[in-house]
């Protein structure tokens, strides 16, 4: 089930129209109270969110998302008017998953909504990679740094988990979009971008160990050293 959140009828009964026809079970709310109190039922497979709302705004509710025990790992897109980067660093900063600038594409969507639902969907075997001090381990969805756990949104866990099982590799921004997000959307590069930027903050030190080869993409470091260790 997917949860649509957005207070403009017009979009909410076309997206919830467009997502029925494809097959997708799909609510819409358009109101945040009307939202929580339908969470507070049943908590749905993802959500998508609007950011300009009535009552409070949608990086509001995000936070509420990610602070509920029931909700915080749940995917999350964000479906905003505001297009800027700025505007999408503060929405997947916020915890969101991932960000559609209105106006979208209804196939574009749909293939967003996929790939979160295949990632939520997809068996966990237990995989554990470490490197330069950063441990990531996927059967308890964590990522730790010198032992300190961090808190990634779900796309910045798959793309270091992606980065890392490829080790002194180079990633393409669309090779990467296609193993984290599903889809291949040239246009879309700025996605990868804002996602290893908030990886490397999140990190610290330790995002050095993300290189950026220009022109083409991006590379865990084979047997990263994190020069903070040799001071320790």
């Amino acid at each position: 089930m997917i949860y649509l959140l957005e207070d403009d009828q017009n979009i909410r009964d076309f997206t919830v129209y467009a997502l029925q026809s494809s097959g997708q079970e799909i609510r819409g709310f358009a109101l945040p109270s009307e939202f929580r109190a339908a969470v507070a039922e049943s908590v749905p497979d993802v959500v998508l969110l609007d950011i300009m709302l009535p009552e409070e705004d949608g990086l509001s509710v995000l936070r509420w998302l990610r602070e509920n025990p029931a909700t915080k790992k749940l995917p999350i897109m964000m479906l905003s008017a505001r297009s800027t980067e700025y505007d999408k660093v503060m929405g997947l900063d916020s915890g969101a998953d991932d960000y559609l600038a209105k106006p979208f594409g209804v196939m574009e969507l749909l293939s967003r909504i996929r790939a979160l639902q295949r990632r939520t969907a997809a068996s966990d075997e237990g995989e554990t990679l470490r490197s330069g001090g950063i441990t990531l381990s996927t059967a308890r969805h964590c990522v730790t740094v010198h032992e300190n756990e961090i808190g990634l949104t779900g796309k910045e866990f798959d793309l270091l988990a992606t980065l890392m099982r490829n080790q002194g590799i180079v990633l393409s921004r669309e090779r990467i979009l296609e193993s984290v997000w599903g889809y291949g959307y040239a246009g879309e590069s700025r996605t990868v971008d804002v996602h290893i930027r908030t990886l490397r903050a999140k990190l610290g030190d330790a995002g050095n160990a993300v290189e950026t080869v220009r022109g083409v993409g991006y590379r865990f470091q084979d047997n990263y050293s994190d020069p903070t260790e040799a001071t320790e």
